[in-house]
């Protein structure tokens, strides 16, 4: 997120892209299998690096005639232009820019090796206690008995908070759902994580129960390549229409209206580390690569924790 609002840039000449970017970009989606978010950011990054280096009137010189020093000079302003997340992170993906373009021969060095980065502050996910997700799950059974909504609908949103919470799927992956993708008989699905990786996702038995009956009540197809998420058009999901549907059963409930549809995986994490889950097994089910990125959940149940203990014990 930029912290100021100045106007956006014009784009780089077409020569510049297609030089410098495209092949880039056809490398990010057709061999790392990138989506076209993280493609976006990645561009967003060079071309802020570009404006930078023409406004110094160091792109002529060469990528390959650039100091850590002067990486130092583009990190310290664009601070002032950042928060230190999003800095973090077009560092990251011009990194990985360089790094193929050194792989192609085009370049020699990488000049933002040992460029130090500001210090991110340790942000703890945002989550629902197992109380506000029960809330959350009667939403859909509330409006149908009001009859503010129609069947299909309430079982289509309780379908989806469902999966959301009891399969810890990312909304990008219920909204690419298809019923072949589910053994009903084990009642757990093949997900197509990030980076194309596949992982096995339980459903639980709740929510299994409701894709079951959605699938004989509710859909038109029910084929291996049909998706289950689906519109009264029969049609798949949109991301966006998740985002927006969660948002009614949040105003309901009485819950913050800015929890997102990850915030309901971060529930299914921290809820699962409650209660005993090994933490390699919740790496496994979320799909992380990294055990790093699934030891911060680890942080929210201590959290959690020492509030009990300082709520409940004489001696806190």
């Amino acid at each position: 997120m930029m912290l100021n609002n100045d106007s956006k840039p014009t784009p780089p000449p077409d020569a510049v892209l297609a030089e410098w970017w495209t092949p880039f970009a056809d490398y990010l989606v057709k061999e790392r299998r990138y989506s076209l978010y993280t493609l976006r950011n990645y561009r967003q990054a060079f071309e802020d690096f570009y404006h930078w280096l023409m406004a110094g009137d160091l792109w002529e010189d060469g990528v390959d005639e650039l100091s850590a020093r002067e990486m130092r000079d583009f990190v310290i302003e664009a601070q002032t232009r950042f928060s230190r997340r999003t800095l973090h992170n077009h560092v990251s993906a011009l990194r990985a820019w360089v790094k193929f373009w050194m792989r192609n021969g085009k370049l020699r060095k990488n000049p933002f090796v040992g460029v130090p980065l500001p210090k991110l502050e340790q942000r703890l996910p945002k989550f629902l206690t197992e109380e506000q997700m029960k809330q959350l799950l009667l939403g859909p059974q509330r409006l149908l008995e009001n009859e503010t909504i129609d069947c299909f609908t309430a079982w289509r949103d309780r379908m989806v908070m469902e999966l959301l919470y009891g399969g810890g799927l990312r909304v990008s992956e219920l909204a690419g759902l298809n019923y072949g993708a589910i053994d009903f008989s084990t009642g757990v699905a093949r997900v197509m994580g990030k980076g194309s990786k596949e992982r096995l996702c339980p459903l639980g038995r709740v929510g299994l129960a409701v894709v079951t009956k959605f699938r004989a009540e509710f859909a038109r197809e029910s084929g291996a390549n049909a998706p289950v998420v689906i519109t009264k058009r029969f049609q798949r999901l949109p991301v966006r229409q998740v985002q927006l549907l969660l948002k009614r059963y949040l105003g309901l409930a009485e819950l913050p209206l800015d929890l997102t549809p990850h915030k309901l995986r971060h529930s299914y994490a921290t809820h699962l580390l409650n209660a005993g889950a090994d933490l390699r097994l919740v790496q496994e089910l979320l799909g992380h690569a990294q055990l790093s990125t699934t030891q911060i959940y680890t942080h929210v149940s201590v959290a959690r924790l020492q509030a009990v203990y300082a709520k409940a014990h004489p001696r806190a």
